[in-house]
């Protein structure tokens, strides 16, 4: 794996992302977190999240530590990625129910509002949203895209560890990712 290549998982949020990380790290690949969000019952295996990365449009100095390591990046957010790094990125996709359902559970359990805005309302947000990361990512030269879809995680872990590991040159142990995996985690089947 190219210690100078940045490696971001992405997608929506409530899509698999912290799954993801929990698989890199599992397989050998160092990842930059915090541990300032800890697990709680909506993550029980943690966020993996690093809070500078919430800073990248007026900070992008913390990309220096995330190089050779595998870092979690709110899709929001990457269109702030500066030019001058070279990322592999792992988006994370999800059945559109499923995120939103689990999202309100989420509020729910923290005692905020979970119906601001009408599932279809946020479903259509979300869908135009991804569009436009998907179509900003073809224009950019120094980004290479793998999508991954978390029900299919679910389905067949090795699998989909396989293509992970094929993209990220080879440099991870399969099992440890699949061992990762808890599908018990799927609460919000649809």
């Amino acid at each position: 794996m190219n210690r100078e290549t940045v490696t971001i998982v992405s997608g929506l949020p409530r899509s698999g992302t912290s799954m993801m990380m929990a698989m890199l790290e599992a397989g050998g690949m160092p990842v930059l977190t915090d541990n300032i969000r800890t697990a709680d019952e909506d993550n029980p295996k943690g966020y993996y999240e690093f809070e500078r990365v919430k800073q990248i449009e007026h900070d992008p100095s913390w990309l220096e530590d995330a190089k050779g390591k595998a870092v979690k990046m709110i899709s929001a957010l990457l269109e702030h990625l500066p030019q001058g790094y070279t990322y592999k990125m792992i988006f994370m996709r999800r059945k559109m129910e499923e995120i939103l359902s689990s999202q309100k559970q989420m509020l729910i359990r923290r005692g905020e509002p979970a119906d601001s805005v009408p599932d279809e309302k946020m479903a259509e947000i979300f869908r135009k949203h991804l569009s436009q990361v998907e179509r900003w990512l073809v224009e950019q030269p120094n980004i290479e895209v793998i999508y991954v879809s978390y029900n299919e995680v679910l389905e067949n872990p090795v699998a989909q560890a396989r293509r992970v590991n094929q993209f990220l040159d080879n440099a991870l142990n399969v099992e440890s990712m699949v061992s990762a995996v808890d599908k018990r985690l799927h609460r919000q089947r649809r």
